[in-house]
């Protein structure tokens, strides 16, 4: 496992940000289209004709969900890639491993701060954010 001092995390968040910001608009635009699917599946289903959906040559077109789950799983591996753990997609929050006091931690940036100011233990996760110590990560 690779251990972040808290320099160096902060030296990722310019590279990391764009590609959350990326996997956040492409899993806001998935529950969208899911949501779409289903109320067109649902409209179609109460009507007394079969669902265009349902039928050969159905003029809608046949949605791209796997395609679209697999955008996000290889944007969540590449930010990953960097060592770091993608830990909550509602709030955007990234968790980098290090060490306080020769003990594991998570220095837990959430997406839309400036840099990393806070942290937590490893069993503990964002409900449980202390203020940055300048000793963790070092």
């Amino acid at each position: 496992m690779r251990w972040f001092s808290l320099e160096k995390a902060n030296a990722l968040i310019p590279k990391i940000a764009p590609l959350l910001e990326e996997l956040l608009r492409k899993r806001r635009d998935l529950a969208i289209a899911l949501l779409e699917s289903q109320t067109i599946l649902r409209g179609e289903a109460s009507s007394s004709t079969p669902s265009r959906l349902a039928r050969a040559g159905s003029t809608l077109p046949a949605p791209r969900f796997g395609e679209r789950k697999g955008e996000i799983v290889r944007l969540i591996h590449r930010i990953e890639s960097f060592g770091c753990t993608v830990k909550d997609l509602d709030l955007g929050l990234i968790d980098f491993p290090a060490l306080h006091d020769g003990k594991p931690v998570c220095l837990c940036w959430k997406f839309g701060e400036a840099a990393i100011s806070a942290w937590h233990e490893t069993e503990e996760g964002f409900a449980h954010r202390k203020p940055l110590d300048r000793h963790i990560g070092h």
